[in-house]
């Protein structure tokens, strides 16, 4: 039985409608399902830096490990700035079950400043990516809101985020990209 008092998520599928939600320029960067880093890359016609802000296991939050078996409490957890010029442009943070980085997929254990994208788009690991897209605009009360606060002071608030859900060689993990700009006023790159 369902807590009636249990908290609705405020997060929205995209492919339920939720993507209305979203101010028409933000809709074709919440949507997309190729690569950010290369999406922005091409748009900003400036290559990625990506800073490390954290890495390392840590209990992840209740609507976070929803996605995940119900007792992944702990994962790896990964959260990077991307910046353009020096520019701040989004701040992503990964959640890595430990299942999930072992055997073939050991190489995400590896990232250091490379982008969590160039291994998920890679080669053939493109063609067999399966994803799970959800939207929101974060307020100061979202968890993810304050992790990424924690981790940026500058983090503002009313920021749209999305969430992904991706199975990397049938194994789950989560990427949240939360955009700390406006999007380029040129149309998003095909």
């Amino acid at each position: 039985m369902l807590h009636r008092n249990r908290l609705r998520s405020v997060w929205n599928r995209v492919g339920s409608g939720g993507i209305h939600l979203a101010p028409r320029q933000w809709q074709t960067w919440l949507r997309d399902t190729g690569s950010l880093t290369r999406k922005l890359e091409a748009a900003f016609e400036s290559r990625i830096e990506v800073l490390v802000l954290a890495d390392h296991l840590q209990t992840i939050h209740s609507d976070e490990s929803r996605f995940f078996h119900s007792r992944t409490k702990r994962c790896r957890v990964r959260e990077v700035l991307l910046l353009i010029d020096q520019q701040p442009i989004v701040i992503a943070r990964s959640i890595i079950p430990t299942f999930t980085a072992s055997g073939s997929n050991h190489a995400v254990l590896k990232l250091g400043k490379k982008p969590l994208g160039a291994v998920l788009f890679q080669g053939r690991n493109r063609n067999r990516l399966k994803a799970h897209r959800e939207i929101t605009q974060l307020d100061r009360r979202h968890p993810l809101w304050k992790d990424c606060h924690r981790r940026y002071p500058e983090m503002p608030t009313g920021s749209w985020a999305r969430r992904t859900l991706y199975y990397l060689k049938g194994h789950p993990l989560l990427v949240n990209e939360v955009f700390l700009t406006q999007p380029p006023a040129k149309s998003l790159p095909r």
